[in-house]
């Protein structure tokens, strides 16, 4: 996702503050891998000039959301009350997470719960085990909607403008040899989830990465998040993962759904 898609979509808003925009584009950009980025490389990544580029990371260095010098920075702790605000505001991570534990515990397998935004799906909470996965997930993690479990959920349970939007624009790589990557094989794959009500994805994202999820939804049914739980498919047959986790996750995202509205 290119981090200033947005400032480009919205130049002609006179209410909106591109200089906080291309602030948060030169936050998001620390994500795409290398501790200390140079200010060059910060302005090919946002998509802006040098010294834009510079601006903006001297005014992050100041308020103490990224450190260094001599072109070269890296992200601050303080960052971190960024996503700890969201967090700490939303209160499905905070239900959700000792229900993740449960079942991790009870299974054996790590646990997530995500949201939907834009083209990928974000990780708010996450149960993990000592089991590896190459894939290295934590809170803050973004994956593809198309090919993980959680985003076809999230997308089958859009509205039909949403989900025919996304299907649009829908640009696939190809991660495996077993990765859906054409529209209207997507499109049947996601009718098929909406009916069934949960989502198998099988090594689609990751040879090894089987994984099984279920909406979480609100009183009123709406959707509000996924929840998965992810195993090696040398270790678990799909078959067994519908049968005997199936259950056990649709109970845990009930039980999420009724705290959503306990939680202070």
């Amino acid at each position: 996702m290119t981090p200033n898609r947005d400032v480009r979509r919205t130049k002609s808003d006179p209410d909106f503050m591109l200089s906080l925009a291309r602030g948060l584009s030169v936050i998001r950009v620390f994500d795409q891998g290398g501790e200390e980025i140079s200010t060059a490389e910060v302005a090919r990544r946002a998509t802006l000039s040098r010294a834009a580029a510079r601006r903006c990371l001297h005014t992050l260095k100041v308020l103490g959301y990224v450190t260094g010098g001599e072109g070269l920075y890296r992200l601050a702790p303080r960052v971190l009350a960024l996503g700890q605000a969201y967090l700490g505001s939303d209160p499905v991570p905070r239900a959700a997470q000792p229900v993740l534990e449960r079942v991790a515990d009870r299974l054996h397998e790590s646990c997530s719960l995500t949201v939907l935004d834009g083209d990928e799906i974000v990780y708010v909470a996450r149960a993990s085990t000592r089991r590896i996965i190459t894939v290295g997930l934590s809170v803050g993690s973004r994956l593809p909607v198309y090919c993980t479990s959680m985003g076809r959920v999230l997308l089958a349970f859009a509205s039909e403008a949403e989900r025919c939007v996304y299907l649009s624009r829908f640009r696939p790589v190809r991660h495996t040899p077993y990765t859906i990557a054409d529209r209207e094989s997507l499109r049947a794959e996601i009718e098929r989830v909406r009916a069934q009500g949960y989502a198998v994805v099988d090594q689609e994202l990751e040879i090894g990465l089987r994984s099984l999820a279920v909406p979480v939804r609100r009183r009123d049914q709406s959707v509000v998040a996924a929840m998965n739980v992810g195993v090696h498919a040398g270790r678990v047959e799909r078959d067994t993962m519908v049968r005997e986790y199936l259950p056990v996750l649709q109970a845990a995202a009930e039980e999420i759904g009724f705290a959503i509205t306990h939680v202070r």
